[in-house]
């Protein structure tokens, strides 16, 4: 126990489950909540940006709870995988230009504009090539994919491509420039203007409904967002640049070595849907995507807090050691809570999309909840790597895991079906943040230190 820091006081338990009684554990849980200061603008941004990710994953899993109404399985299987596809080939395009966003902008000063601007042409621009190369090359790398080369799916997929990249850029700038509660705003817009959209397209019987319904909720966020960012967040970041500051240096060499790495984060947790489809079918993925659309949301948490460690971070380098550790504390608190929900509430909420949804995906999704929670070291590290532009750290730690994961996948799946799925996430992410923790000193100054 902390000190200054009152035990709580012995009162009757009213728990109505006859369990060893846990009311001490959460007083004492949400007690050291308190005590982290959430009123500082690291905790109080980590909290808004993880606030943005709950939100949107509850407004979003309305889009998943009628999708799984209005279509069969196997529907909802390509469909998802179209949307993985779309995911992985926009990280290919966008040069992970999201993060150097968080990373420069804060001191970015009358830059900013003329930053954002090119990040935003270079990653629109080769997300749509890669886009239109998938869909070339679709009948050899996944056949069940290549209804989307029909002429009006192709332009579809690859807009999508493009927009996704610009709409995950606008969340590095608005988190960039401090503005993490319009990035709850945004992600509101897009969770209920893509639930609208289905309901529109399931009304007209749009076979590829959930694709076009996600992919024009997306334009409607971008035009709202973009509009907000460039007449106001902006204009102010400009005005408050009272130093001239000098153009962001090193940003090339930066953006390539977390390019790289996020790339194969990504490309990772965007095959997988890909090598479940091809191994157990349509019907299978369905059930292993709603389980990674929930767990997912545990992950976004862990590294939406690391992005307010970047920030706050950025303004202030000598304090790197002090805040990566609070920020740990703090997100490992919250993720305890939450992947403890998940892990036990797990067939009630599958349940929502479908009773084999729950048949099939509670312990997969039970697997993969828990992983969330050592995932918070590997967040924490990579925001700390980017603080400190260590490039080898950046790198090294994100193939690591992409390398682990797919390895792991390709062993257990045959074997355990999705179960071996849910198993390779918690393995990946526990030895990872074993190694990870053994080497602190290597990848976290002490607090004392200066990272400049």
């Amino acid at each position: 126990m902390t000190a200054g820091l009152a035990a709580p006081r012995a009162r009757e338990c009213s728990c109505p489950v006859p369990l060893p009684c846990q009311c001490g554990f959460a007083t004492l849980l949400l007690a050291r909540l308190r005590a982290l200061r959430p009123g500082e603008p690291l905790v109080r941004n980590g909290q808004l940006l993880a606030a943005s990710s709950v939100v949107a994953a509850a407004l979003g899993s309305v889009f998943w709870v009628c999708a799984t109404r209005w279509y069969d399985p196997a529907t909802v299987g390509r469909s998802y995988a179209a949307i993985s596809a779309v995911g992985l080939l926009s990280a290919l395009g966008r040069f992970n230009l999201d993060h150097v966003l968080t990373r420069f902008l804060p001191t970015a000063g009358r830059h900013t504009r003329r930053l954002v601007l090119r990040c935003y042409a270079v990653s629109a621009a080769a997300s749509a090539l890669a886009a239109a190369l998938f869909l070339l090359a679709v009948p050899w790398i996944s056949p069940a994919l290549s209804y989307l080369r029909t002429p009006g799916l192709a332009v579809a997929f690859t807009g999508a491509a493009a927009a996704f990249s610009l709409f995950v850029l606008q969340d590095g700038a608005l988190t960039g420039l401090g503005r993490m509660g319009w990035v709850l705003g945004e992600n509101s817009v897009f969770a209920l203007a893509k639930a609208v959209l289905l309901a529109a397209c399931a009304a007209l019987a749009v076979t590829s409904g959930i694709l076009l319904s996600w992919a024009g909720a997306m334009v409607v966020a971008i035009a709202l967002t973009n509009v907000v960012l460039f007449r106001h967040a902006v204009p102010a970041h400009h005005r408050a640049d009272r130093t001239g500051a000098p153009a962001p240096e090193r940003v090339a060499r930066y953006a390539t070595a977390d390019y790289l790495g996020n790339l194969a984060g990504i490309a990772a947790s965007s095959t997988v849907p890909l090598l479940v489809l091809g191994h157990l079918g349509a019907e299978q993925n369905a059930y292993y995507s709603l389980a990674y659309v929930i767990s997912d949301t545990l992950y976004v948490i862990a590294f939406s807090m690391g992005g307010s460690l970047v920030v706050e971070a950025a303004r202030a380098p000598e304090r790197l050691g002090e805040l990566a550790r609070r920020m740990l504390r703090h997100s490992g608190l919250l993720l305890i809570v939450a992947t403890a929900t998940v892990a036990l509430a797990a067939p009630w909420i599958l349940r929502l999309f479908g009773p084999g949804y729950a048949e099939h995906g509670a312990t997969a999704l039970r697997l993969m909840a828990l992983s969330a929670l050592p995932n918070a070291v590997l967040a924490v590290a990579i925001g700390a790597a980017r603080v400190r532009r260590a490039l080898g750290w950046l790198f090294g730690a994100q193939l690591a895991f992409a390398a682990m994961l797919l390895s792991l996948v390709l062993t257990l799946l045959p074997a355990l079906g999705l179960t071996g799925v849910g198993l390779a996430w918690l393995l990946t992410s526990s030895l990872l943040a074993l190694g990870l923790l053994l080497t602190l000193p290597r990848w976290l100054p002490s607090p004392s230190r200066s990272t400049r």
